[in-house]
């Protein structure tokens, strides 16, 4: 089973406001209210809200813009991207002085969805953590990201969710989840390779041997970062269709500061911190069919996918040398034989090629059950030439995998579920070789 841990704050002050009705639609204004704060610290807003006729899958009512400010000074905004019912969206807000404050939220007719309806509150708290405070150095140095164009103007590729990771040294990395990602990988592809077709980017981290921190460029490049900060915290700017970032761009442009979630991921994917906020799931598939990517004829190679309801997301770990991985799930077919389903379709395109923990998904046909998987096998094979490079024997790809945790598909309303099995262990394949079947326990 993957192992992950989040750390619960201790918080240092905790201001709890019941927000008020809206002001005039002229105004546009929703909540005005006032705050006081002993000792300045940095401070976490935890905004509970959501809009009516919000549906981030609709054209034209995909979501409303509301735009913050603290005193009076722009802050940031954020999208109510998860529909009607007031749900908690935490955001950072800075540092903050001690004394009394006004916290504004403003619905931005100027980026909310043309059809959105009003917007619909709850409350909002406003938490200070002071320097002594455990969690004051991870939350201090957290990026803050401004969004490229088309981002809001297409409701495209948003940054929904980041978290930390501790580093040995002291220091830590960041890393956000988006909504999808306009260029690089398509999105069939995606879901063979990663499990998911949301874009889950390291985006910025600090250690000894970067104190001044770095962050990923363009081509996945990872470069010393030289930009401005609010205080501790870096300002970036997205900047390709695949959401790599940079540390200079337009002062205007919109911000976005969400409050990033401290993790610990122990022989887990990335996508796990997906398994734990599985909202994101369902705006991950609200925008591929808003987007029209999702087709149940879909073939292997037109860049488009079944309903992500139809997948077996497999989890492994494993060490790859020049080699690439898929799998294979059975399927009980209720004649006593299995059915596979391969994760790759024959494509050399969908296999994976990395090591560490990943997910592929395999895609069944419709109406299957998690409780009709019965088995899985893998395949290894030798990886393809790089350019200019002279292909490698047939064979040469090895492959020891290290674990299978528990596959998962979405439910009805897209949370993910789990089988009841899994595997540890040393298995050794090699590239061309047969299919090894994962000798898989129940529990």
């Amino acid at each position: 089973m993957p192992s992950m841990t989040l750390t619960a704050p201790t918080w240092a002050l905790v201001v709890l406001v019941t927000l008020t009705g809206g002001a005039p639609a002229a105004a546009q204004i929703v909540v005005e209210h006032t705050f006081e704060v002993p000792a300045s610290g940095e401070a976490v807003a935890t905004i509970s809200a959501g809009c009516r006729r919000c549906d981030w899958s609709a054209s034209g009512r995909e979501a409303v813009a509301l735009k913050l400010s603290v005193d009076g000074a722009y802050s940031q905004h954020v999208l109510l991207t998860r529909g009607e019912r007031p749900v908690d969206y935490a955001v950072m807000l800075g540092v903050i002085p001690a004394g009394k404050h006004r916290l504004t939220l403003e619905r931005d007719a100027g980026w909310s969805a043309r059809d959105a309806g009003e917007v619909v509150t709850g409350t909002v708290s406003v938490r200070i953590h002071h320097p002594d405070s455990p969690e004051y150095k991870w939350l201090s140095n957290a990026p803050i990201l401004h969004a490229r164009p088309g981002t809001l103007e297409r409701f495209s590729d948003v940054p929904l969710f980041m978290y930390a990771e501790a580093g040995s040294d002291g220091g830590f990395a960041y890393t956000v989840i988006f909504s999808h990602e306009d260029g690089g990988t398509p999105t069939d592809r995606l879901m063979a390779t990663w499990g998911r077709s949301t874009d889950i980017e390291y985006v910025y981290g600090f250690s000894a041997a970067a104190p001044g921190g770095e962050y990923q460029g363009r081509d996945h490049e990872i470069l010393p970062f030289r930009g401005t900060r609010a205080g501790a915290h870096p300002l970036l700017w997205v900047s390709t269709d695949n959401n790599m970032v940079s540390d200079r761009g337009p002062e205007n442009a919109v911000r976005f500061a969400p409050a990033p979630q401290l993790v610990r991921l122990v022989n887990a994917s990335r996508e796990t911190v997906m398994d734990l906020n599985p909202w994101l799931y369902k705006v991950m598939a609200s925008e591929l069919a808003r987007e029209g990517r999702i087709d149940p004829a879909a073939a292997p190679g037109s860049g488009k996918v079944a309903d992500p309801r139809e997948f077996a997301i497999v989890q492994a770990c494993a060490d790859l040398k020049d080699a690439t991985i898929a799998f294979d799930v059975g399927v009980d077919t209720g004649t006593g034989e299995l059915a596979w389903h391969p994760s790759d379709s024959g494509d050399p395109r969908f296999r994976i090629a990395r090591s560490g923990c990943f997910r592929s998904a395999v895609r069944l046909p419709a109406g299957t059950t998690l409780a009709q998987l019965r088995s899985i096998r893998a395949r290894a094979y030798t990886r393809p030439p790089r350019n200019g490079e002279t292909p490698l024997p047939p064979g040469s790809g090895q492959v020891v995998l290290r674990s299978v945790n528990p596959i998962l598909m979405l439910d009805q309303e897209f949370g993910p579920v789990s089988s009841r099995w899994s595997w540890m262990g040393t298995l050794q394949l090699s590239g061309e070789s047969a299919p090894v079947t994962i000798p898989v326990k129940r529990w």
